[in-house]
């Protein structure tokens, strides 16, 4: 099955404006592929959610545990220095390296930049649905 990890800015979007990238926790939910994370970028998405848009800490902690029960959670053992513009991204190559992902999904231009990393496709929401010949 297909490993995906998305990008804090995918589950950002699909919570708070939902549209397309609302549509990858969906299939994931159905089986469609499997969501890779690790424990910091549950921590980041959780930040994200309280302090740039004023989501309760209860409430993002309710969507940190429903997030937990869909997603596999991996701990990447590996620090890397590999998107020099950004350094909190390396975090998702990481996780991915330690997730044996096939995808990263995500709106972020420094990532979306080096289109791959070690064979895992690094891809936008609707690329990535294309690609991937996922159903939206």
């Amino acid at each position: 099955m297909t490993r995906v990890v998305a990008d804090t800015n995918v589950y950002v979007s699909a919570l708070m404006f939902g549209g397309l990238p609302g549509t990858v926790p969906d299939l994931a939910l159905v089986g469609s592929f499997t969501l890779v994370t690790s424990a910091a970028l549950l921590d980041e998405l959780d930040e994200k959610l309280r302090l740039k848009f004023g989501v309760s800490p209860e409430d993002a902690a309710a969507v940190r545990r429903k997030l937990e029960i869909v997603v596999s959670i991996v701990k990447p053992d590996m620090v890397l220095d590999v998107v020099k513009d950004d350094p909190d991204d390396n975090s998702m190559l990481e996780c991915a390296l330690a997730g044996k992902a096939d995808y990263i999904v995500s709106g972020d231009r420094h990532l979306l930049k080096l289109a791959s990393y070690e064979g895992i496709s690094i891809v936008a929401v609707r690329e990535f649905l294309e690609e991937a010949e996922i159903e939206s």
